[in-house]
């Protein structure tokens, strides 16, 4: 039975969870340690505050109870998220799973409501980091490379904000990697977090603007344009499922067919309908390589249902072109050959 709670339920479990006893974890005076609540599993989170308007988390949980929590639209920071291991799970506004390959960066504004299932059995161990959007748009506007659109995508204050569901690369994991394990400590330790907290950054940042820099070679696409083909992406990563039509989603973003596909085309190196069903490959994947909540392995049909095919060899033959391998042999555990 999968237990539902809303953000202030969660609040309220973590501040009657019991102190954990970590072997071999010693804490510096600027860091917190807190536990899981009993009733969801066990593990802990380790938090401090790295320099005014800057937080370091390191999550290392395992659940022994299915639960969602349904958080309400709030103001949100700047943050990023690697997962080393364990996955987040979502309906909507998210990708339906979130981490292993699958990083989360999001730009500073309002985020909707949302709805994240975490499984049973799961060790899910992941390094976020939240920064507040003064911040880093101070560092915006000493560098023309940043004062414009990436600027306008990741402040939005008062606004929708938007995220960016990266590849995780090698350098960001073992960037991830080092900081859970820093080789200092006290003053030294909190020095070298920070450098690392900002050298992740720097990689985001260096891949959203890398995007950003087609779009300036064709004549009559401005920032706002920019953002709205952002946000066209953004809404056919959430929906996989059941996307909208080219002209529902030019319609939603308030672009014409021709802007969004033009545009798509240049900032993204694909189509939509190439960026549809890379996506829906890559989840694909992700979930025949992953247990279902009873332990046991999804079928290739369901997940093809769940990814958004219809039929079941439209899927194999798409998964094939992809990985070089087909859905059956992904799920017995083989390795893509590309993709």
């Amino acid at each position: 039975m999968t237990l539902i709670l809303s953000q202030s339920d969660l609040d309220e479990l973590h501040q009657q969870a019991p102190q954990p006893q970590v072997e071999n974890l010693v804490l510096d005076s600027f860091e917190r340690l807190e536990g899981v609540p009993k009733i969801l599993g066990r593990g802990y989170d380790r938090s401090m505050s790295l320099l005014p308007g800057v937080w370091l988390n390191f999550s290392d949980c395992e659940y022994h109870q299915d639960f969602t929590v349904k958080t309400p639209a709030h103001e949100h920071p700047i943050q990023f998220t690697i997962f080393l291991s364990g996955c987040l799970y979502f309906d909507d506004v998210h990708p339906h799973v979130m981490g292993g390959s699958c990083s989360y960066f999001s730009g500073g504004g309002i985020s909707p409501s949302y709805v994240c299932k975490h499984r049973a059995g799961e060790h899910l161990t992941a390094v976020n980091v939240e920064i507040e959007s003064e911040l880093l748009e101070s560092f915006f506007l000493q560098d023309v490379q940043y004062s414009s659109d990436v600027q306008k995508l990741l402040c939005k204050e008062e606004d929708w904000k938007f995220s960016f569901y990266p590849t995780v690369t090698p350098a960001m994991r073992e960037l991830a990697q080092q900081m859970w394990n820093p080789p200092y400590r006290g003053a030294a330790k909190r020095m070298y977090l920070q450098a690392k907290v900002f050298e992740i950054v720097a990689i985001y940042l260096d891949l959203i603007s890398a995007e950003q820099q087609p779009i300036h070679d064709i004549p009559g696409l401005k920032p706002d344009t920019i953002a709205r083909i952002h946000h066209a992406k953004d809404i056919l990563t959430k929906q996989l499922e059941h996307p909208p039509s080219l002209s529902e989603l030019a319609q939603q973003v308030g672009v014409s067919v021709r802007t969004l596909q033009r545009g798509f085309s240049a900032l993204f190196k694909t189509t939509v309908v190439g960026y549809l069903t890379q996506q829906r490959l890559q989840k694909a994947e992700i979930l025949l390589r992953q247990g279902d909540t009873c332990g046991g392995k999804r079928k290739v049909a369901e997940v093809a249902y769940i990814v958004g095919y219809a039929h079941h060899s439209r899927f194999a033959a798409a998964f094939k072109r992809q990985f070089g391998i087909t859905p059956s042999q992904c799920l017995a555990g083989k390795k893509a050959f590309f993709g």
